[in-house]
């Protein structure tokens, strides 16, 4: 019988030409009837999985041979999407909202590239198949219209809203959040149908909120029952017979050091000096996968979860807490199984010997980072005087993590030191306050030492050659680093690479050499946007950013599955000194599978821990609406600046807020120039901001500029002469632009029309210009000082073309009509009339437009 790869291989052949069943089956000469019968499910199962298509007349073969890309469909708000290819060398393919097709943030699908730009970089596509649907379920608030109601999603990346037929309201009412299964898709002009599941409660009630966003990411609160049960099997205590084949390290004085709030303690440090001077530094880590062996119900359980996720208000864990807070965690002065990695360092703390091994422990103390800084920096007496036994245990600790520390930051480990919060919350879950995180010498000393640990274990295997995960970080895009090093020398700083490469300690001692001044921030925040996401991978490619040849993630496996597996494979090889061959290939075969699922799970988590950050941040600013703040511009774009208030709560100033000019974002500069006062916003720059509103819908906070305070030196980011000024009304066909002598382009622009024109751009904005500001049907959609979903709002709205302008327009996808134009008293609703998009309750004689119509359409009333 013929196997999927030798199908696939066969296709994938240069001469082969799409065949028909019944060719593959005479080519492959598959002769009984049950073989056939499973040649036929096989094809299906291909075809299913995107890994073959079937054509229009019946042929089979593998996309990449059909001009097709598979890969994981990035939404995104606007509408618009990216395909990530599964091929990772491939580029990114940008999708347009009207080529996405009915696929949705997260979908497997299968696209057609139809453009390349003119270097063969840039590429566009359409979406021709999805494959795998990602989204099954649909959080979001609920509004009726009595015989029919919608969904609006809190995830705006799936910016079309659901339609729920009135049998399928499961007794919800308008301002409830709820949970909705998907029945049907979108299809063509015709949005999600779908059905209610799970009634939250009101948006404004207690608790609801942080609930939404769990159930949006599908995050698994309870755990199954036979986990449970499984996990009630675990003993409470360590027996002598668990000992054997342990070293016996519960004579050592060993200290566990976290923060003060931390229930699972999976990390325990120990330093001596040896009398020839050496230091030999032990991390001691629960011994989880003990406990959790493979393939039972908490490791499948542990597989689908990750990671733990660290809410504002809360923590899911990724084991039940039975051995999270319990067996495995390193409680203080109790017998405990750990997998220790022994390390000792030469005065220049080269590592000169390493022991890998399993063992049992009972540590000293239970400290904290708070009480061993008190210690170290001589804050407290009285905690010096508690822990007088320790003091010179943890001076010698940070001798030695400083001297690691230099060694890391001379072989180029690149250092962010971003400032960090914790949102304090009530009993009911309302923030009471927000304050920094301290990054001090305590948490430096458990930082350098688990970092030398991981090191030191990936290398130990990767030499070993057993299968094995890696944390990755790869070396920045080519073109980002080079916009990166062109955007420094407008501070006077150069970075010296070869091409499109750098060398991370050439970014590091740009940092050091930029710390403590005024523009740290800026060049900080955009080197960290031109590098790469670090990921898991079954090989080791080296850690970028820590300069790291070989890096592992080894010392939390309590809260992540990477950590986890490779204890199991550190045990396996240190029990049995070598894996069988059947073994070998096994693990092999998984480690890729592990290494894509954790990583999925891991932004997941980020992107999770995110939103109720952003959330909290906005409930927090709530009664803060007219006050005054000192703050710091974080970001620049085309749309406005972003600005850091010192409790690292950030805001929006849009650009239609800014009254005193018409602003121009120059993308290399980073920076917002006024088109008549020259005055440049820069990340970076101290500002003074007001709160002017808060959009708990959105999480997101506006503000107003108060005072502005640049910098002192002035940057001329227009070298030469200035674009020929367009003339009135000339409806964008005046884009002359002016190019210095080395300087940034400056445009022509269109801006003194009187008739509104008819939305032809001039210069990124609206013909004619401010006439547009005053209304015109097609209003001025991206003009630059206007927010575009407000765009053509005065004189009663115009007609909401193209689903983006209209009074109060949002670019909310099918059957948008009735939203992007009706609530100015608009006559008729946005481009699209028909199907179940973003419906709402018309005002002002407004009609109903798109859904209601849809709706007739299909057979709804």
């Amino acid at each position: 019988m013929i196997t999927k790869e030798e199908l696939l291989d066969f296709m994938r052949e240069k001469a082969y030409k799409p065949m028909t069943y019944q060719e593959l089956e005479k080519n492959f000469d598959i002769g009984d009837a049950e073989s056939f019968k499973q040649f036929l499910k096989m094809l299906n199962q291909l075809e299913d999985a995107g890994e073959i298509i079937r054509t229009r007349t019946e042929r089979y073969g593998v996309p990449e041979r059909m001009n097709l890309i598979k890969g994981k469909l990035q939404g995104h708000a606007k509408g618009f999407g990216f395909l990530l290819p599964d091929d990772k060398d491939h580029p990114d393919i940008y999708i347009h909202a009207n080529d996405m097709n009915g696929a949705m943030n997260g979908d497997i699908i299968l696209a057609r590239i139809t453009s390349k730009s003119a270097a063969g970089g840039k590429l566009e596509g359409e979406v021709v198949r999805v494959v795998t649907r990602a989204v099954t379920q649909v959080v979001g608030t609920f509004q009726s219209f009595e015989s029919y109601a919608f969904v609006i999603a809190d995830d705006k990346r799936i910016t079309k809203d659901i339609f729920i037929p009135k049998d399928a309201f499961q007794g919800a009412v308008t301002g409830q959040k709820v949970v909705v299964d998907i029945v049907q898709y979108p299809e063509g002009r015709a949005a999600a149908e779908g059905r209610v599941v799970e009634i939250l409660g009101h948006k404004d009630d207690p608790g609801v909120d942080i609930l939404s966003i769990i159930r949006k990411y599908q995050l698994p609160e309870a755990f199954p029952e036979e986990v449970m049960a499984e996990a009630e099997q675990v003993p409470d205590s360590i027996g002598e017979e668990e000992l054997q084949g342990r070293r016996d390290l519960r004579g050592k004085r060993i200290v566990t050091i976290d923060g003060e709030d931390a229930k699972d303690l999976d990390d325990a440090v120990n330093v001596e000096q040896l009398p020839n001077g050496n230091y030999v530094l032990g991390v001691h880590i629960a011994d989880v996968s003990y406990y959790v062996r493979e393939n039972s119900e908490l490791d499948r359980e542990a597989y689908n979860r990750g990671s733990s996720v660290y809410l504002v208000d809360r923590v899911i864990p990724m084991l039940p807490h039975r051995l999270s807070n319990g067996i495995c965690s390193l409680n203080p002065k109790v017998d405990r199984l750990t997998m220790s990695c022994e390390m000792e360092f030469d005065g220049n703390v080269n590592l000169v010997r390493h022991d890998i091994f399993t063992s049992v422990i009972k540590t000293t103390e239970r400290m904290t980072y708070t009480n061993v800084r008190k210690i170290l920096r001589g804050e407290d007496e009285e905690v010096t005087e508690r822990y007088k036994d320790l003091v010179d245990f943890f001076k010698l600790m940070e001798e030695l993590a400083m001297k690691l520390r230099n060694r890391r930051m001379q072989r180029g480990a690149i250092d962010f030191d971003f400032q960090e919060s914790k949102i304090l919350v009530d009993e009911n879950g309302k923030p009471t306050d927000i304050v920094k995180r301290e990054r001090s010498i305590a948490e430096q000393i458990i930082e350098e030492f688990m970092l030398a640990a991981n090191e030191t274990v990936a290398e130990h295997f990767h030499w070993m050659k057993v299968p094995f995960l890696y944390r990755i970080h790869e070396n920045p895009d080519g073109d980002k680093l080079q916009h990166f090093m062109e955007f420094i020398t407008n501070f006077g700083y150069v970075v010296k690479g070869k091409g499109n490469s750098v060398h991370p300690r050439a970014l590091q001692t740009l940092l050091e050499e930029i710390r403590g001044t005024k523009e740290e921030t800026i060049i900080s925040t955009v080197m960290l946007r031109s590098m790469k996401q670090a990921r898991y991978d079954a090989n080791s490619l080296g850690h970028f950013g820590l300069a790291a040849e070989f890096y592992s993630h080894f010392t939390s496996p309590i809260r992540r599955y990477p950590d986890l597996i490779i204890h199991r494979v550190i045990r396996e090889v240190l029990e049995s000194g070598s894996l069988t061959d059947k073994r070998h290939e096994y693990l092999t075969a998984r480690m890729d599978d592990i290494a894509r699922q954790s990583s999925e799970r891991e932004r997941l988590a980020v992107d999770a821990e995110r939103d109720t950050e952003a959330l909290k941040k906005a409930e927090y600013m709530l009664d803060k609406v007219g006050e005054e703040f000192e703050g710091m511009i974080s970001s620049v774009t085309n749309f406005g600046i972003f600005v850091e208030l010192e409790n690292t709560v950030e805001g929006l100033i849009r650009l239609s807020d800014l009254h005193d000019d018409y602003y121009h974002y120059h993308e290399m500069q980073h920076a917002l120039i006024g088109e008549r006062t020259s005055k440049i916003y820069r990340i970076g720059d101290d500002v003074k901001v007001r709160v002017a509103r808060v959009n708990m819908d959105e999480h997101n906070i506006d503000f107003e500029m108060v005072d502005a305070q640049p910098r002192q030196q002035k940057v001329s980011f227009v070298d030469g002469n200035r674009g020929k000024r367009g003339k009135p009304g000339d409806e964008g066909r005046d884009r002359e632009r002016g190019r210095g002598k080395g300087g940034v382009d400056a445009w022509g622009f269109s801006r003194s029309g009187k008739a509104g024109g008819t939305g032809k751009r001039s210069e990124r904005g609206a013909a004619a210009g401010e006439g547009n500001r005053a209304g015109g049907d097609n209003g001025g959609g991206e003009w630059t000082n206007v927010r575009p979903e407000r765009s053509g709002t005065g004189a009663g709205g115009g007609r909401g073309g193209r689903g983006r302008s209209g009074a109060g327009g949002s670019p909310r996808g099918s059957g948008g009509g009735s939203r992007a134009g009706t609530e100015g008293g608009g006559a008729r609703g946005g481009k699209r009339p028909g199907g179940f998009g973003a419906s709402r309750k018309p005002k002002n004689g407004g009609v109903k437009g798109g859904a209601l119509a849809g709706a007739k359409k299909r057979g709804k009333k």
